[in-house]
């Protein structure tokens, strides 16, 4: 059975979530976060890798279908602003992955599952794709706006 993403998030956050805790109460929250951080920068390159590897074009193509993977369920609502061989931009003005971890009365940890590594899944897709992006929903900004742009 083939889950979409924000499924695969609602289930990764019923383990994520009691893991981080208990490290936090074993060894503090500065170190459990680091320690989650490094694992997620991990698993985060790694998805950017499959991603290359997976769907055809270049950098730039590549992470824009990869957004619409992300956006299946309606998970995300985006604009794209602009689309080309050198840069993709868009802004999310609705993400249930924020409705989801808002609920839990989780946002920062959803921050740092969800929203934090997209930094790393760039970098894994090619080390000259680089993410400028400012706030997002799940801080309580009003939009995300994100802007993945080929290095010169």
């Amino acid at each position: 059975m083939n889950s979409s993403i924000l499924e695969q998030t609602k289930a990764q956050a019923q383990v994520l979530i009691p893991v981080f805790e208990e490290l936090k109460a074993e060894m503090g929250e500065e170190k459990a976060q680091a320690i989650m951080h490094r694992a997620l920068e991990k698993w985060g390159k790694n998805a950017g890798r499959q991603i290359k590897d997976m769907i055809p074009g270049n950098p730039a193509d590549k992470i824009a279908a990869a957004t619409s993977y992300y956006s299946m369920d309606h998970a995300i609502e985006y604009e794209i602003i602009q689309q080309t061989s050198e840069a993709f931009e868009y802004k999310v003005t609705g993400c249930k992955y924020a409705e989801f971890y808002k609920e839990l009365g989780q946002a920062e940890l959803g921050y740092r599952f969800v929203c934090a590594h997209d930094f790393s899944i760039a970098s894994g897709i090619s080390p000259d794709l680089e993410l400028e992006r400012k706030g997002t929903i799940m801080q309580g900004d009003p939009q995300c706006h994100f802007l993945y742009k080929l290095k010169k």
